[in-house]
């Protein structure tokens, strides 16, 4: 490496032709960039004692891609934005220059000439800088002060202009203007490709992760080290279709999150969203990963299902409507395993209906786990790994048999469950509440309702006032029955009506115009045949909602022999099944302080699962995070910790490592009084918060 600290202009006469590689990302600078550089060159030309103003570095490679040319050609690694950037105003400057009739120390010609043209090479040669696609046609035309190019580069194009403009409103003359960009200096930084990784260089200029996203740094990584022709053939032909996939979207943000669930699809571990440039490198260089073409090509295909199933370019119209239910429930997590039902339906290892089911089996999964309240912590590694449970030879029923089995904070509720919690759940403020009124109104319809164009209706109203009549009707406990019934199931429907409805007696909504007896909508069916609306009717079409509710969210149904033929061996054995009753120190003084330690322990989060053991009682989040052995004198805790881990300045717990205790881990508290369990619970907490998966990734 050699590194040169030089004047700019000189920098840029000496230099034959500067080129962007094809993996670069475009000209980015906004008008942020310009006009600080604009300010920084009007100082340096007022102030006579400034010498030179550092404006950064440019780095390239000394023998570029076209060693065969007749002049120099430098492959720039870093410093496209300061170039480019400089060479929109040197050509604003020259037109200016030429409108105002002239400086005495510069002319628009030696401007071209010595700075934005090699005025002696025809074709792309002629131009010092050569940009990336429309980039690049933008500033040949404005380099040669011709029209700009019908599809052009808005960035290129805007900034230019914006140094036109500051250069026809500027009170500083142009001479001042010019003095002041004289005084620009860089560092000059040249790589040789026999001495020099070029891609190690480029990480360490843009460590501070400002600069460059992760998809910029991947690309770069995946296509610097590879030969012109090779890096122009992949680009071409997998990387730059795929970000002209991702380009309506925010494409840096979108990239990331789906380069992230590929390498989760890849490799079973799940980076986290700020390092996945890191994580990308270590599975590249795997043995059996493959060439990068075959890395590029794999990405592509899987960015193209990412693309139907995130941004609405499915065409099936099928696939397409469970892809929009799955967005709407906001289950990113669940796209590594989606990725991969994709590849394989695409493949033809997944028939259509059978993927299909699929979707709808992960969209019940998870409707059902949030009407029930089981926290989503953990429900990433929960996809994560699932396709390591499907069998592709009985893909839909190991899938199925794959969600049955999960247990505790990983369940999928069953129909009891999910109909119990159904009927209570306020579900007027639930964040998808359009989502489930629409596919209770359309279940079963060809002709689908647009559930956007209607309101949602509170048969029973919302007003606290309620009037004579909705008293009589609710009877004396009416405040009590308003407050628990309101936002249920069994009180909201869909109306076009609702200003209308408003708050009127349940029989003048029945009745009226627009009212329930004269409603379209299915959900109103029923009512026009109800005289009262009252406590009983409420939980009466609460029940029947919910019971369509489970064949909407279908819980999966295998026969119970293949059930058990995926259980885990240690299930499959089966053996005792033990209960409170076969502890027998858990009475008395004993039974007291472990009831009341237990409330403790279970009311930390609503994941906390209890089991009782042979010889102790577990409390588990992902796993057992404390064990309890009761005994006559009290209870003996395990906190499944090492024990350098645990923060206990008053030396209260106890190091039992390699001592052969009963429960997991090597920390032991011995507690014998009720008043105890609180100073010892901020010890379990420490345990629960190492076992909790808090899902930030």
């Amino acid at each position: 490496m050699k590194a040169t600290e030089t004047k700019l202009l000189d920098y840029l006469r000496k230099s034959a032709q500067f080129i962007i590689p094809i993996y670069q990302r475009t000209y980015s600078w906004t008008q942020k960039q310009c006009d600080q550089l604009w300010r920084d060159i009007v100082r340096a030309g007022l102030d006579d004692s400034v010498t030179g103003h550092f404006v950064g570095s440019v780095v390239y490679v000394e023998k570029g891609l076209y060693s065969h040319s007749s002049i120099p050609q430098l492959l720039v690694i870093d410093g496209q934005q300061r170039l480019t950037t400089i060479s929109l105003f040197i050509a604003a400057l020259a037109g200016a220059i030429e409108g105002h009739g002239g400086i005495d120390t510069t002319s628009p010609k030696k401007l071209r000439n010595y700075f934005l043209l090699n005025s002696e090479e025809e074709g792309e040669l002629a131009y010092k800088l050569l940009l990336t696609q429309t980039d690049k046609d933008t500033l040949i035309k404005i380099v040669e002060d011709k029209k700009i190019p019908a599809k052009y580069s808005r960035r290129v194009a805007e900034n230019f202009q914006f140094f036109v403009d500051k250069l026809k409103e500027s009170s500083v003359d142009l001479k001042t203007i010019y003095d002041g960009l004289c005084k620009l200096i860089i560092v000059d930084i040249s790589l040789s490709r026999d001495h020099d990784n070029p891609q190690l260089i480029f990480e360490s200029l843009n460590s501070t992760g400002l600069e460059l996203s992760q998809a910029d740094l991947i690309r770069n990584y995946v296509l610097m080290g590879l030969e012109a022709k090779e890096q122009e053939g992949l680009y071409n032909d997998y990387w730059f279709p795929m970000e002209q996939n991702f380009a309506k979207a925010n494409y840096v943000q979108l990239f990331d999150r789906f380069m992230r669930d590929y390498l989760t699809l890849k490799t079973g571990s799940i980076p986290n969203i700020r390092e996945v440039y890191d994580a990308f490198k270590v599975y590249a260089n795997k043995k059996d990963t493959g060439t990068i073409g075959e890395i590029v090509s794999d990405i592509h295909r899987h960015s193209i299902y990412f693309v139907a199933m995130v941004l609405d370019k499915e065409v099936d119209k099928e696939l397409k409507e469970a892809f929009n239910d799955i967005n709407t429930l906001k289950v990113d997590v669940a796209y590594p395993l989606l990725l991969e039902l994709y590849d394989d339906y695409d493949s033809g290892r997944l028939a259509k209906d059978e993927f299909v089911s699929a979707l709808r089996l992960v969209e019940s999964y998870v409707f059902r786990r949030a009407v029930c309240g089981i926290p989503t912590n953990s429900m990433n590694k929960t996809f994560a790994n699932l396709s390591k449970e499907i069998k592709k030879d009985k893909y839909l029923e190991s899938l199925q048999a794959a969600f049955i089995t999960k247990t505790t904070y990983m369940r999928i509720p069953n129909d009891d469950e999910f109909m119990r919690e159904l009927v209570v759940k306020d579900l007027y403020n639930f964040r998808s509440k359009n989502y489930w009124l629409r596919k209770l109104e359309n279940h079963g319809r060809k002709e689908r309702v647009d559930v956007e164009s209607f309101t949602i209706e509170h048969i029973l109203p919302q007003n606290l006032d309620l009037s004579s009549e909705w008293r009589s009707d609710l009877g004396p406990e009416w405040q009590e029955i308003q407050n628990h019934y309101l936002h249920t199931i069994g009180n909201l429907t869909l109306t076009g009506y609702n200003s209308e409805l408003s708050d009127r007696p349940f029989k003048e909504k029945r009745d009226m115009d627009g009212g329930f007896s004269d409603s379209p909508i299915r959900l109103n069916r029923g009512l026009n045949k109800l005289d009262i609306w009252n406590k009983g009717t409420i939980e009466k079409r609460a029940k029947e909602l919910a019971s369509l509710s489970t064949q909407v969210w279908g819980y999966p149904v295998l026969d119970e022999d293949v059930i058990k033929s995926y259980l885990p061996k240690e299930r499959k054995r089966g053996g005792a099944v033990y209960t409170r009753a076969d502890h027998h120190h858990l009475t008395g003084s004993t039974g007291e302080l472990f009831d009341q330690f237990r409330k403790h322990v279970l009311n930390l989060d609503s994941s906390v699962t209890e089991e009782y053991l042979k010889l102790y009682v577990a409390y588990k989040t992902t796993t057992n995070f404390v064990d309890v052995v009761p005994q006559a004198s009290g209870l003996r805790l395990s906190l499944n910790m090492k024990f350098d881990e645990i923060d206990d300045p008053d030396g209260f717990c106890k190091n039992v490592t390699d001592k052969g205790r009963w429960g997991n881990g090597d920390v032991e508290i011995k507690i014998s009084e009720i008043d105890q369990i609180s100073y010892v619970m901020k010890f379990i907490r420490q345990s629960f918060e190492k076992h909790m998966d808090n899902g930030d990734i």
